[in-house]
C-alpha cells in the first residue's frame, strides 16, 4: 500500500524478514473493505482469489451464543430498502413489537443466499435486490502474503532476509538504526513495526506500555489447525460459542480452517484442543497451532519515528474478522498522516487519536456479543453476563434498549445496522418505535415489506451454487470476477 500510493515522491521502502521467525498465518477471514484495498492496488479480484485459494464471505453466522441451539446472522449488505427515510431495522422493530411474525432472511438476501449455501455478485445498479448485496473473502494468509511479497517487489521494495535483535536509540529518544543478527545494521528516517506480539520495536526498544482488555474479553489462547475441504463450503464465516470462548469454522478452496479462541482462566490447553477435535469431527491435517494473547493496545500507535501495526499495535480476537482490517486501516490513516522528517507533535497525536478511538469502538463491539448472553452453563458465560462494561458500550445498549436508535459516530467500521444485526441477533428488542414513522399504518407497512422479501426472493433465483465459483474439492479455481 505504501509503495502504490508513494511512487514517484523519492520514498525508498525496505522490508526486514526473517526467516527464522515464524509468522501467526491463522487469519483468513475478512471485512468488505478488503475489496477496497484491492481496488486501491489495482489487483484484479478474480486473480488474486485464484492464487489466494479464497472463497467469498457474505457475513458471520452465530451459533450459541444467546443460549445453546439458538443462532443468529451478521450478514454483509442491505437488510431490506428504507422507508420513509429510516433504516428499514425500525420497521422490524415496530412490527416486532406489536407481535407480527418475522423471518430474517426475508429481509437480508446476504443470510438468506449463506443459509441456501448460494452466492452472486452485486448488481451495479438497477432494482434488484442484489444492488445492496456486499461480499468479502476468505483466503489462505499464507498465500497471500505470497502474493503481497510479489506484488510489493514490483514496486521497487527492497527485502532484506535477516533477524533485528534490537535497534540503537537518538539524543530525542527516536529509533537511530536497526541492528541485525549478522552484526549489520540499516538506519531509516521511519519505522513501522509489524514484529506480531513481542512489539520489538514499539514495545521493546521504546517502552511505549499497553493498555490489558482482558476483563472485558477474557479470552487469550487460541488453538488452529486445517482440515481437508467438504464437498460445500458455505459462503461465510461460522462462528459457534463453546463452554469457555468460540469456535470458528472457514471454508477455502482446499482446506477448512478451524480454530477455538478460549479463556486460559476456564479451559486447558489440552482440553481446547480435545474440544476442538471433537467437535470438527474430522482429522487435522496439520498440527495444531496455539496462540497466547493479551487482548489490548499499546497506549500510542505511533511513538516518535515508529508506527506499529497489526499484532505489534494490539490484539481484538478475530470474532468480527477484524485484524486485516486495522492493519490497513492503520495504513490508510498513515497515509493521511504521513511524515515529513520534522515529526510534528501534532500530527502524530492526531494520528493516535483516530487509531484509538477505532480501537475502542471496535473493543466495544465485539464485547457486544459477550455481555448480553443469556448463558448460564458455564463459569465463562456467567462472568460475561455480569462484568463491568465500558461507559461507551452500556450507553449505546441502553439508548437502543429505549429508542431502537444507535447513533454511530461518523467514519465508524461498524454502522448502525452492524449494531442491530448484533442487539437483534442476541434478543434486544427496543421499547420504543421510532416515532417517524408514525405516518406509515401498519397494513402499509407489512404491504411494503412483503415487497422487499419478494425482490430479494427474486435475486435468490438467478444465484448460483457457491462451490459452482471453484474448483472441486480444493482443484482449480475458475472463480468469476465481480461485472464492472
Amino acid at each position: 500500500m505504501l509503495a502504490r500510493a508513494l511512487t514517484g515522491t523519492g520514498t525508498r521502502l525496505t522490508v526486514i524478514e526473517s526467516a527464522d521467525i515464524g509468522t501467526v498465518g491463522v487469519g483468513e477471514a475478512t471485512i468488505p473493505p478488503i475489496l477496497d484495498v484491492l481496488r486501491f492496488l489495482g489487483i484484479d479480484e478474480a486473480d488474486f482469489v485464484r492464487h489466494t485459494q479464497a472463497t467469498y464471505k457474505l457475513g458471520i453466522k452465530f451459533l450459541d451464543w444467546k443460549v445453546v441451539g439458538h443462532s443468529y446472522w451478521h450478514p454483509f449488505g442491505a437488510f431490506g430498502a428504507p422507508l420513509n427515510r429510516r433504516p428499514f431495522f425500525h420497521a422490524w422493530n415496530r412490527l416486532r413489537v406489536a407481535g407480527h411474525p418475522l423471518a430474517f432472511n426475508d429481509y437480508s438476501l446476504c443470510a438468506a443466499l449463506g443459509d441456501e449455501v448460494r452466492f452472486r455478485f452485486p448488481e451495479p445498479a438497477g432494482d434488484s435486490a442484489a444492488v445492496g448485496l456486499r461480499y468479502a473473502l476468505h483466503f489462505d494468509a499464507n498465500l497471500v502474503a505470497q502474493y503481497l511479497r510479489r506484488y510489493a517487489e514490483h514496486l521497487g521494495v527492497e527485502r532484506i532476509e535477516n533477524t533485528v535483535l534490537g535497534a540503537t536509540r537518538l539524543a530525542n529518544g527516536f529509533i537511530g538504526a536497526l541492528q541485525f543478527g549478522d552484526q549489520s545494521s540499516l538506519s531509516a528516517d521511519f519505522y513501522i513495526d509489524c514484529s506480531g506480539f513481542r512489539g520489538l520495536l514499539i514495545e521493546q526498544v521504546l517502552g511505549t506500555g499497553y493498555l490489558d482488555w482482558s476483563t472485558m474479553l477474557p479470552c487469550d489462547r487460541a488453538v488452529a489447525f486445517p482440515t481437508a475441504p467438504q464437498v460445500e463450503r458455505p459462503p461465510y464465516t461460522q462462528a459457534r460459542a463453546r463452554a469457555a470462548g468460540w469456535q470458528w469454522r472457514i471454508p477455502l478452496q482446499h482446506r477448512f480452517g478451524n480454530g477455538y479462541v478460549y479463556s486460559s482462566a476456564y479451559c486447558s490447553d489440552e482440553e481446547a484442543r480435545a474440544d476442538l477435535l471433537a467437535t470438527v469431527a474430522e482429522a487435522p491435517v496439520a498440527e495444531p497451532r496455539y496462540l497466547r494473547f493479551v487482548t489490548g493496545r499499546r497506549r500510542r500507535y505511533w511513538n516518535g519515528n515508529c508506527v506499529a501495526l497489526g499484532l505489534a499495535s494490539g490484539f481484538l480476537e478475530p470474532l468480527e474478522s477484524t485484524s486485516i482490517h486495522l492493519v490497513t486501516s492503520g495504513l490508510n490513516h498513515l497515509l493521511e498522516h504521513f511524515p515529513d522528517r520534522d515529526f510534528d507533535a501534532g500530527n502524530i497525536d492526531s494520528y493516535n487519536a483516530e487509531l484509538i478511538a477505532e480501537a475502542e469502538r471496535v473493543r466495544d463491539f465485539i464485547v457486544l456479543h459477550y455481555c448480553l448472553t443469556e448463558r448460564q452453563d458455564s463459569e465463562l458465560w456467567r462472568y460475561c453476563r455480569t462484568m463491568a462494561l465500558p461507559d461507551s458500550l452500556a450507553e449505546r445498549i441502553d439508548r437502543y434498549r429505549g429508542t431502537g436508535r444507535v447513533r454511530p459516530a461518523a467514519g465508524e467500521l461498524f454502522t448502525d445496522l452492524s449494531w442491530f444485526y448484533i442487539l437483534d441477533g442476541m434478543g434486544v428488542v427496543p421499547h420504543g418505535v421510532d416515532p417517524m414513522l408514525g405516518a406509515v399504518t401498519d397494513e402499509q407497512l407489512k404491504r411494503f415489506m412483503a415487497g422487499v422479501a419478494r425482490a430479494n426472493h427474486l435475486a435468490m433465483l438467478t444465484a448460483r451454487p457457491h462451490d459452482s465459483y471453484f474448483g472441486s474439492r480444493g482443484g482449480p479455481a475458475v472463480a468469476a470476477s465481480r461485472p464492472t
